[in-house]
């Protein structure tokens, strides 16, 4: 059975910092490409960052420079570390894992950034 687990999320203060993980079980981690999206209420779900098996790595324009992802493929996990936090990154934070046949999806983790 696939599963990713996110955690790491909570509440903090803008300009603050969260780290996110993403441990995944049932899948050969490596081989995927990993990402993190969020999705805010009344809003679509968008890509935050990705990371390719190669360790290439991805931003969406909003969080690039302040956002980073990391993985450790031994742990079969993701991070997102999460700097300078503002109001407008307050979203449920889900992990993705997806290959060509393969796509799957965590719950989620609720990140909110009070002003």
């Amino acid at each position: 059975q696939v599963q990713l687990v996110e955690s790491g999320g909570g509440l903090v203060q803008a300009g603050g910092s969260l780290r996110l993980s993403c441990a995944a079980t049932g899948i050969s981690f490596s081989i995927y490409t990993m990402a993190w999206y969020r999705q805010a209420p009344g809003k679509q779900r968008e890509m935050v960052a990705l990371i390719t098996t190669g360790s290439n790595t991805n931003y969406a324009d909003s969080v690039r420079g302040r956002f980073a992802i990391s993985r450790d493929n031994a742990k079969n996990t993701v991070y997102l570390q999460m700097n300078s936090l503002k109001p407008e990154d307050t979203a449920v934070y889900l992990c993705n894992a997806i290959t060509v046949l393969r796509n799957y999806w965590g719950q989620g983790t609720q990140v909110t950034v009070s002003s």
